[in-house]
């Protein structure tokens, strides 16, 4: 095990390090540690076997059908209609556009699924706003930053859909729903750190919004904001399944954007398919690509051994759990999202298993942190393009950010060791 472990991880950092991207490092990590068990011919075999026969999955289907849902909307003209529905509830709370950045991004980044595209969408209108009013740039950015991941944990999820396939088919439902919970909840969170900065700094409420303008807002947030009732309403009553919902999805996205708004043209929808294309063409030769990691992991006996060398430090479940979130935390400051769900959910999956942790809590405990270390330098995704967009340096945006990370890893440390913030609404609504 000890050689398998060393060999596989080593030869991932070692090719990460020198710039072999992410997808093919996990690759050819895993053709190298087979050749401990057999030879070269079989070893390259066994790798395509894998990525080819794990990505021969219905449930996979989901996630090119929200990727190009999430692009659809991302044209469509989505995002000024939530923005402006988000002014209308957060405008009377003191600094009055924070919290219209951070509903505005849960609401978008729930719809579109990717925090990368809520950062943009969101904060590209936002920060001239927010720097008209007198907002420091550094902490309009932190705000957009650290609350566009929101959306990754309000369902419908890409990376939920992920996390139950490599967990051999926990129910996407249930994920689905105990997402709501902790999302709504970092985003509360976000919030009041954003108000009480506010307040200590002066920002402007917004003018009070006029009926009219209430009412506008309202039904422009209407259509967008359905999609998530049909979608989860569809899987929660089991009309329908979640790659199915997907699949709506696009339908009903594309009607939005193409015939009641009318944002875009029948001209613009080879480009959005081949976006989608190869968004989808890249989560998903990192998902075979991990497949055939896991199959080598398991050739190794590397997670069990892991889990025993982790039980066998302490029995005390709370250390245990601690341990686990202070590593996810480490990898997510150097890893993207799902790459480092698709590598460490096989791993830590026998730890908690022994725990007797629910495999939906775990999934939700270990998106929230993956959410947290997209935030985090040196190589965060939303961190670099909130900052972009936000026309601000990594440097500069680091210090206003540290209370919300704070805030972040208190509720991460509730959601952690109280299971019923994400096994309620799962058993209330679906009997889980």
């Amino acid at each position: 095990m000890a050689s398998a472990a060393l060999l596989l991880f080593g030869a991932f950092g070692l090719l990460t390090a020198i710039g072999v991207p992410i997808a093919f490092a996990i690759g050819a990590a895993a053709a190298i540690t087979f050749l401990l068990f057999m030879d070269f011919n079989q070893s390259v075999f066994i790798v395509a076997q894998q990525m080819a026969s794990g990505l021969d999955s219905f449930t996979l289907l989901a996630i090119p059908f929200f990727i190009l849902a999430g692009n659809i909307m991302n044209r469509g003209g989505i995002a000024m209609r939530l923005i402006a529905f988000a002014k209308v509830l957060g405008g009377r709370l003191p600094g009055a556009l924070a919290h219209c950045n951070v509903l505005a991004n849960m609401m978008f980044g729930s719809i579109s699924g990717s925090a990368v595209a809520a950062a943009a969408a969101v904060g590209g209108v936002m920060s001239p706003l927010q720097k008209k009013e007198g907002y420091d740039p550094a902490y309009s950015a932190a705000v957009n930053i650290a609350s566009c991941p929101t959306g990754l944990l309000i369902p419908p999820s890409a990376t939920l859909i992920v996390y139950s396939l490599i967990t051999g088919g926990t129910s996407i439902a249930a994920l689905f729903v105990a997402g709501y919970l902790p999302g709504l909840l970092m985003g509360l969170s976000l919030m009041i750190v954003a108000g009480i900065i506010a307040k200590k700094r002066g920002y402007p409420l917004a003018p009070r919004s006029t009926w009219q303008e209430v009412f506008r807002a309202t039904a422009d947030a209407i259509l967008p904001l359905g999609l998530i009732i049909i979608v989860m309403g569809g899987i929660i009553s089991g009309a329908f399944t979640a790659t199915e919902a997907s699949a709506i999805a696009v339908v009903y996205t594309l009607l939005l954007a193409l015939v009641w708004y009318r944002e875009i043209g029948l001209k613009d929808l080879p480009s959005i398919i081949t976006e989608s294309a190869v968004t989808t063409s890249i989560v998903l030769l990192m998902i075979g690509a991990s497949i055939a990691m896991s199959r080598a992991m398991a050739f190794g006996d590397i997670p069990f051994a892991l889990s025993d060398a982790l039980l066998s430090i302490s029995e005390n479940p709370i250390l245990i759990l601690l341990a686990i979130n202070i590593a996810l935390l480490i990898v997510g400051t150097f890893m993207d999202m799902t790459p480092a769900l698709l590598i460490f959910t096989p791993i830590f999956m026998p730890v908690v298993r022994d725990l007797g942790m629910d495999p939906v809590h775990f999934g939700i405990v270990m998106t929230f942190n993956l959410c947290i270390g997209i935030c985090t330098p040196p190589v965060g995704s939303a961190l670099f393009v909130g900052c972009s967009v936000g026309g601000t340096s990594i440097s500069a945006v680091i210090r206003p950010l540290l209370p919300f990370y704070a805030v972040l890893f208190a509720l991460l440390l509730l959601v952690t060791y109280v299971p019923a913030i994400s096994l309620a609404l799962p058993r209330l609504l679906l009997g889980y």
